[in-house]
């Protein structure tokens, strides 16, 4: 083993297609510590994610460059690693020298909470000592809610026992919070600024006659229990089979060129926390409807559980957002550039509406708004998507005929 120590620096690594930067969450080793090439070395938040990074080498961790909490740029360093498996040197003994007064005992180093960036963040601006809060999250992290509960418990300021705590001037009210955003909410907030400041965008309407689909829905269900099947999937299925026969659609702005692609990948956007995460259905065009149900329930709970790879989030050539579980009639979506366009979908409604005889009957209905980048496609395009949409989803049979290179579905999915 040499004199010299070899150190290289580890660096913060490219977890997603997007990422300019990324968070420091947890150390998995310490200064000292034997890793192994392969070996989970540190937990990162990314703009999209939460992942594991794992030792590309052999060797002894050295000194941490950034710590736990803290944010670095995409390629800058972190840490450092002695590959050659040496550790430190110790430092040159002193020169003997007079005695002198014995130095005071050192203090002990602080103890770091294990604790999310979002919950610091909210613990320094409420002065809520982390030291004692008990962890919910995993492996007994503090998370943000365990700040806010710890805020609620602590006695008003100067109210000891049988004291009545200080009246509030009456004009006094809650105190301003500043909420730092996440690595996820800035890329967020950039990627939608950059979209609407740069994206030539329209929108158009169109109304569903979701009727028929609930119906064949609920015979799905009542067939085969474990077969879920939502209205989104509904959606995500016949707009796959539509940017699969109108291929202009099914594209992206290349900067000074239109790419169309060759393969139907539907984003789906995801309400995660405090993020908005859009996992990807590969090949959707060729999935069943059962198929296409049951990755949008795993991707969505991967989503929310922050545990999504960075292959499930890569490669959307078209995003469906539905917000009609909460009672949204119809809204309009912001393109995810460079995306030609974006399917925004809205609650099942059910209305009365007249028959060709005249009569009134109820009906179940649905708003849809596609927002389309001009650049990509005119508006005779995106009036013709929603035209074959609204057909796929009126005779939702269509829906469950045999998917392109795959098998034959039955109707139990």
């Amino acid at each position: 083993m040499s004199d010299t120590l070899a150190a290289v620096r580890i660096t913060m690594p490219r977890l997603s297609d997007s990422m300019e930067e990324g968070t420091i969450l947890q150390w998995l080793k310490a200064p000292g510590d034997a890793v192994a090439r392969g070996e989970a070395l540190v937990e990162i938040e990314t703009d999209k994610a939460t992942m594991t990074y794992e030792a590309d080498r052999d060797g002894v961790l050295g000194e941490l460059l950034v710590a736990e909490g803290e944010v670095a740029a995409l390629g800058a360093p972190i840490a450092e690693l002695f590959v050659d498996g040496a550790a430190p040197a110790a430092p040159p003994v002193a020169a003997a020298s007079p005695p002198s007064a014995p130095a005071p005992p050192a203090a002990a180093p602080p103890v770091r909470m294990r604790a999310t960036p979002v919950a610091r963040r909210l613990a320094a601006d409420l002065r809520v000592s982390l030291e004692g809060v008990p962890g919910s999250g995993p492996r007994g992290r503090i998370v943000r809610a365990d700040v806010q509960a710890a805020a609620e418990r602590r006695p008003a300021p100067g109210a000891g026992v049988g004291e009545r705590p200080a009246a509030r001037p009456a004009e006094a009210g809650p105190a301003d919070t500043r909420v730092e955003l996440t690595a996820t909410q800035r890329t967020v907030a950039r990627r939608m600024s950059e979209s609407r400041g740069s994206v030539p965008e329209f929108t158009l309407t169109a109304e569903v006659d979701m009727t028929e689909a609930l119906a064949l829905r609920r015979q799905i269900v009542s067939l085969r229990e474990d077969a879920r099947v939502s209205v989104n999937d509904l959606v995500v299925k016949a707009a796959a089979l539509v940017l699969r026969e109108q291929p202009r659609m099914n594209a992206s702005w290349g900067g000074d060129h239109i790419v169309r692609h060759g393969r139907v990948n539907v984003g789906v956007a995801v309400a995660a926390g405090d993020a908005l995460l859009v996992p990807v259905v590969a090949d959707a065009d060729r999935l069943s409807l059962h198929e296409v149900a049951q990755q949008t329930r795993r991707l969505g709970a991967a989503a929310r559980e922050r545990a999504l790879t960075p292959e499930q989030l890569r490669g959307a050539t078209f995003t469906v957002s539905n917000l009609g579980m909460f009672g949204v009639l119809s809204f309009d979506a912001v393109i995810d550039a460079p995306q030609a366009a974006i399917l925004a979908v809205g609650a099942v409604v059910r209305r009365p509406t007249f028959d060709d005889a005249g009569a009134v009957v109820g009906r179940d209905l649905m708003h849809v708004s596609l927002s389309c980048d001009h650049r990509v496609v005119y508006g005779a395009d995106g009036a013709a998507f929603l035209e074959r949409l609204r057909a796929v989803l009126e005779r939702p049979l269509t829906l469950l005929m045999p998917p392109v290179g795959g098998p034959t579905e039955g109707v139990a999915g």
